[in-house]
């Protein structure tokens, strides 16, 4: 088979390696935007997430709720925890009567009974005040035995619109604080700890509670909890959006409102969650906004984009993941046409910028997909760099072994090179161009090597021969065959050359030159003189591999071929070494060429004029 045949279905099978290539990363990118939690590849999409949340979370004030904060200084201003029912009763009254708080919501659980009277005055206010007392719900599913502390109280009988969270445990408050609407204040962390979602409605003993923040929103909002996104949930747990900074949120201390520290009209109409910041309540979460808060902020996180979505603020639902498998496929296209055709340096280069147009991407599509595995399209371009980059490296060096080895037969050493830099995909697929064609052999060869013994006349054809060959591969020549004792030369193929009849004219005066420094020194030690005789002519021919299955041969053939070789045979008739036709004169621009009249060339019907070159004796 010959090198070009060999070559082509080498590259066919490289392009059906690349195919499975592409479709696989395509095919990771999918299978990513499905991954289950827990893996490693899970986790850094999340930290990337995180990442993205942290930048794009605003500062612009939350008007529409108040954190009320039983912090370190309220603490050291009014007692140490716990504090007599009766206070929480005071704080919780304050804000409903001084404050004209429109609903509060409690993210503390007391299960155990306390002073009487605080206790008593707590009860009402949850009976018939605009009051959310909390649940925590246990979900460590590893108990042998279940959590119970306390009365569990409120929920819904009917099974709640959308997914639920079954569980085992909860500690509730004690059973004298009875409540007409309970909130879950339960969390359930990432695998790295962090929190990110919430159980909206949990299931227990076949009754629904809502997630602190519903549960507020659906007593004292001013529409019904259907608003409540349910974007981002995945088996029951709902991804909250943290869409402001923490200090985007009015927080007060708990001392404040029990002093009446603060004007009413600053909380008037307000939404309230009271909790605790304070390091010994032990009430610290991390978020992605922050490696340490308080618990009671998350459940301000989620009320915050509850309260958009009923605002109709919340961002439109994109689908993240066809984006980002759409990108991944985009991607590939882009790799197949460009691996083949650039260097590995320069694909690299194309797979980084890649990658930060994808964070550009993700960064703001994230918002309105929270579910989009924004890492997906990274490890696609990850296992191209591991994968692709490398294959096609290793299809150019096999492409640069073989066109090395077939074209070191026939052509300089900076020509290859060229070749190897214009990346043509079959260098020696037959082309029509323009060539210069020059035939050299030595006169009377057969009675020069007639009585010379075999080795010595091995030795004057090889030697001739290489001062015929130098002179062309110096000259960019390709050398197309050796004809016994002489050669078939050609310039312009395999690349074009605008000056290949000067190159041309520029070996064959090297050769005849080099032929009669040869000669001479024969002559020296008794030998007869040699000549040279060369034909040249231009024209358009078919230059390529023309080999078969069995041997691959790189030639020229057209008419001017024909008529260089009828002018070297005639170059015996002339006294001139070098007969150059006249293609060749029209197209060299730094020779002289002697006219020699015209003549009629075997095959040609028409005479044509004949040229010779002057070579300086």
């Amino acid at each position: 088979m010959t090198s070009h045949k060999i070559l082509r279905n080498w590259f066919s099978q490289a392009a059906v390696i690349r195919l499975t290539i592409g479709a696989l990363a395509i095919l990771l990118s999918v299978w990513l935007q499905s991954l289950a939690p827990g893996k490693a590849a899970w986790f850094a999409n999340e930290w990337l997430r995180d990442r993205f949340i942290a930048m794009q979370a605003t500062a612009e004030p939350e008007q529409r709720m108040l954190v009320v904060d039983i912090d370190e200084a309220s603490l050291a201003a009014i007692g140490p925890w716990p504090w007599p029912r009766a206070r929480i009763a005071d704080l919780v009254e304050n804000l409903i009567d001084t404050y004209a708080a429109r609903g509060i919501a409690l993210d503390l659980v007391l299960p155990e009974p306390a002073d009487a009277g605080g206790d008593a005055r707590l009860s009402m206010l949850a009976q018939h005040a605009p009051v959310v007392l909390a649940t925590a719900f246990d979900y460590d599913g590893n108990r042998t035995v279940p959590l119970r502390v306390g009365t569990l109280a409120g929920g819904t009988t009917p099974p709640a619109a959308g997914a639920v969270v079954a569980t085992g445990g909860f500690i509730g408050n004690h059973a004298g604080l009875a409540a007409t609407t309970v909130g879950n204040i339960g969390f359930i962390p990432d695998g790295d700890g962090v929190i990110r979602r919430l159980p909206l409605q949990t299931r227990f003993d076949g009754r629904t509670y809502p997630t602190l923040s519903l549960a507020l929103l659906d007593c004292c909002g001013s529409q019904s909890r259907a608003a409540a996104p349910p974007a981002g949930a995945s088996a029951g747990l709902w991804r909250i959006p943290f869409s402001r900074a923490w200090n985007a949120y009015a927080v007060v201390s708990a001392a404040d409102i029990l002093h009446r520290a603060l004007l009413p009209e600053q909380l008037h109409g307000r939404l309230v969650l009271i909790g605790s910041s304070s390091l010994g309540l032990a009430d610290r979460v991390a978020t992605p906004l922050a490696a340490s808060t308080s618990g009671l902020l998350v459940h301000a996180a989620a009320l915050t984009t509850m309260l958009d979505a009923q605002a109709g603020a919340a961002p439109a639902v994109w689908r993240g993941s066809a984006i980002a498998v759409g990108f991944t496929m985009l991607l590939v296209a882009l790799a197949g046409y460009t691996f083949p055709r650039l260097s590995a340096v320069s694909n690299v280069g194309i797979l980084g910028a890649a990658s930060g147009a994808w964070l550009a991407i993700a960064y703001f599509v994230s918002r309105h997909d929270p579910s989009m595995m924004s890492t997906g399209p990274l490890l696609s371009i990850l296992f191209l760099l591991a994968v692709a980059v490398p294959f096609d490296w290793q299809v150019t060096q096999v492409k640069s072994r073989r066109l090395l080895g077939t074209l070191n037969q026939y052509v300089a050493k900076s020509v290859v090179t060229e070749l190897l830099r214009s990346n043509l995909k079959d260098p020696l697929a037959p082309v029509q161009r323009t060539v210069t064609t020059l035939i050299a052999d030595m006169e009377g060869y057969t009675t020069q090597v007639g009585a010379l013994p075999v080795e010595a006349a091995a030795r004057l054809t090889r030697e001739f021969l290489d001062c015929l060959t130098r002179p062309v591969l110096a000259s960019s020549g390709t050398l197309d065959k050796y004809t016994g004792d002489g050669l078939v030369a050609f310039w312009g193929a395999p690349l074009p050359d605008p000056d290949h009849a000067d190159l041309a004219l520029d070996a064959a005066l090297a050769i005849v030159l080099e032929v009669r420094r040869y000669s001479r020194l024969r002559e020296r030690m008794g030998q007869p003189r040699l000549r040279v005789r060369i034909g040249i002519e231009s024209g358009v021919a078919m230059a390529g591999d023309f080999g078969t299955a069995f041997r691959s041969i790189y030639t020229a053939v057209g008419d001017s071929v024909n008529v260089a070789s009828r002018l070297e045979q005639m170059a015996r008739d002339f006294p001139h070494d070098v007969i150059v036709g006249p293609g060749t004169a029209a197209a060299a621009r730094r020779h002289v060429l002697l006219p020699l009249g015209s003549t009629v060339v075997r095959g040609k019907d028409a005479p044509i004029e004949l040229f010779a070159l002057g070579v300086p004796q």
